[in-house]
């Protein structure tokens, strides 16, 4: 049968059914889709229309995520789907598509924040606990930059279990790349009211 985009199979907005005046024609195919799921990197290239190429992720487990509020983006990986917009189903089988609503790991952001302001957030481990020695010059640099170390309290208290929240805004199964952001303030709000809503 395979997967058409065309709309000349629909009915009529009347209901009445359209004559057939054509086959189906190349420029109107569909694929299947790619569900990306996640685990060790997995990527097919599909040529398309015109000789140009796509990238199918079939798995992958690390992406590139931006701090928008820090300008700041690192790669991480990304350990599950915990809520997404259109489907429950993309949810109970961990797949990765745009808006899907993830969580990765803190990590990278962490450090970040450690070496840019001095400031650990979360737990401390011990690792953190021993106090490493800080030359006059950097201890100058970090009590200068203090003052912007301002995190919004529903982002800080995320940096405790290690995990954050995260939209995908990469298409996995087009692109072969699953990039996002860190969500804060509204739209943080928003989705942890869905995932209470949820439980």
């Amino acid at each position: 049968m395979g997967i058409s985009r065309d709309s000349r199979h629909k009915r009529a907005a009347t209901g009445a059914k359209r004559a057939q005046f054509r086959k189906k024609r190349k420029f109107e195919l569909g694929r299947q889709g790619a569900n990306t799921k996640i685990g060790t990197k997995r990527i097919h290239a599909v040529r398309t229309r015109g000789g140009n190429v796509k990238y199918r992720a079939l798995r992958i487990e690390t992406g590139n995520f931006s701090w928008a509020s820090e300008g700041i983006s690192r790669k991480t990986r990304v350990s599950g789907v915990v809520y997404h917009p259109s489907n429950n189903e993309l949810v109970r089988t961990n797949t990765l598509t745009k808006s899907a609503i993830v969580q990765i790991d803190a990590t990278p952001f962490k450090q970040y924040f450690e070496q840019h302001y001095g400031v650990t957030l979360g737990k401390k481990t011990k690792a953190a606990e021993e106090e490493v020695k800080k030359s006059n010059k950097l201890q100058r640099k970090l009590a200068a930059r203090a003052g912007d170390a301002k995190i919004e309290p529903a982002v800080s208290s995320q940096f405790g279990s290690g995990k954050l929240y995260a939209c995908i805004s990469s298409r996995p199964g087009q692109s072969g790349r699953c990039d996002g952001y860190i969500l804060e303030g509204e739209e943080l709000a928003f989705y942890l009211r869905r995932l209470t809503a949820k439980k």
